[in-house]
């Protein structure tokens, strides 16, 4: 076996390195290098297999360490100065404030919010459809098992889930409007009371942060008292979706789940209506302040038949969230949309809002316009089981003056002028 040997030497006048390798090997005779060319490089496999010393002799690297060809010096100059560029640059960038970051967290808050309401239904209906025709047929089987047991839930009470009432998102949610809850007067936890909340405009967005979130404060400026929130009763047929309603506090818009929770659900619940439905919404525009309420008496009798106050809110800056293209009375667009309406029990609005990336843009999300959602004075109501037509009649006279001492009072305190008048249909 050979064993090859290494000389060394700088000669620090000329800037030259020797090297002397194994006499026996014509490669590695005495050569001279000089520290500005490639470094030279050879290896066992050099070397022809019929030389004595092929599978041990090997040239060491005759650079001193610390020059950058010395095979475990660092990285080469180059290489090293475009990363420290690169860092350079990146640290020179304007990173996101703390303001950038709470404005995208808010609009992933609403996105997730407005797929929830707008798709989540369909895309679980379509989907388990889906699985029906796949190996992974026994979860639709399963869940509908499920609703088919679970039918009666949203009747009676729902399936509240107080985490998300909690939920971290909903403050986002808030602060994206933002939106305020207003308190006016007490609500004794030892009454029921269905509030009337108004106006609809296209999402109710007021209702919903205000009686199904916690984010704004219920809780505290009302203790013991339980929000409820009524929404279309086909929305609890729709898988997951009724689930998702369900958690935070929504109940069908119906005698029997109303009644539920105003008569066998003890004390200290109030139940939010948004009384002027799928119709109110199609008038809905910015600046215009129209109800839908002359002829909504049924929950005034539900009120008297269970003994419940009456509580009217409203919610300045609703109809300022989106536009709409409002089709005039009598108009063929205006009549599609008021049969749909009857059939389906929601109303097709034509609208638009914001886009996701940018306000100038056009999209499904809502403007960030203030919504401050006042609750006003509780009207007294006694419990008569099988009230007169007059009787309703005369309740429902005090609720509208409620509203109407309501509105007029805080009207230029959140965004209209004095001029701006509350019209009932």
């Amino acid at each position: 076996m050979c064993h090859c040997t290494l000389l060394q030497c700088r000669t620090q006048a000329h800037g030259h390195v020797w090297a002397q390798g194994c006499p026996a090997c014509p490669l590695l005779s005495t050569t001279l290098f000089r520290e500005q060319p490639k470094m030279v490089q050879s290896s066992r496999d050099e070397h022809p297999p019929s030389h004595p010393c092929s599978p041990h002799c090997f040239v060491l690297s005759i650079l001193p360490p610390t020059s950058p060809l010395h095979p475990k010096a660092p990285a080469a100059t180059g290489s090293r100065a475009s990363i420290q560029a690169t860092l350079r640059t990146l640290l020179a960038a304007p990173w996101p404030s703390q303001r950038d970051i709470h404005s995208w967290l808010q609009l992933l808050s609403v996105l997730q919010w407005v797929l929830s309401f707008l798709l989540l239904g369909i895309v679980s209906l379509l989907l388990l459809i889906y699985l029906v025709f796949t190996s992974f047929w026994p979860i639709s089987a399963l869940y509908l098992a499920w609703i088919i047991f679970d039918w009666d839930t949203p009747e009676k009470g729902g399936r509240r889930l107080p985490c998300l009432r909690r939920w971290t998102v909903w403050r986002h949610f808030r602060d994206y409007f933002p939106v305020k809850l207003v308190k006016t007067h007490d609500l004794s936890p030892s009454h029921n009371y269905i509030i009337g909340s108004h106006p609809h405009g296209i999402l109710c967005v007021g209702a919903f942060c205000n009686f199904i979130t916690g984010s704004t404060g219920f809780g505290e400026m009302f203790p013991g008292i339980r929000p409820f929130l009524t929404t279309l009763a086909g929305n609890f047929r729709l898988p997951v979706f009724r689930e998702y309603l369900m958690s935070g506090g929504l109940c069908p818009v119906t005698r029997r789940a109303i009644g539920y929770l105003l008569s066998k659900n003890g004390t200290g619940n109030a139940v939010a209506i948004v009384i002027g439905g799928a119709a109110e919404s199609l008038s809905c525009r910015p600046g215009i302040t129209t109800l839908t309420l002359k002829n909504r008496k049924g929950f005034v009798r539900l009120a008297l038949q269970h003994g419940a106050h009456l509580v009217p809110s409203f919610s300045f800056g609703e109809n300022d969230l989106f536009r709409q293209v409002v089709f005039e009375e009598g108009s063929w667009m205006r009549s599609i949309q008021q049969r749909f309406q009857k059939m389906m029990g929601f109303a097709p609005c034509v609208f638009y809002g914001r886009g996701l990336t940018s306000i100038q843009s056009r999209g499904f999300l809502p403007y960030a316009k203030p919504i401050t959602t006042v609750v006003g004075e509780p009207v007294t109501v006694p419990k008569i089981e099988d009230p007169s037509r007059e009787v309703v009649d005369m309740y429902h006279e005090m609720y509208i003056h409620s509203l109407l001492k309501l509105f007029n009072e805080n009207k230029t305190k959140y965004g209209l002028s004095e001029m701006d008048e509350l019209h009932i249909l």
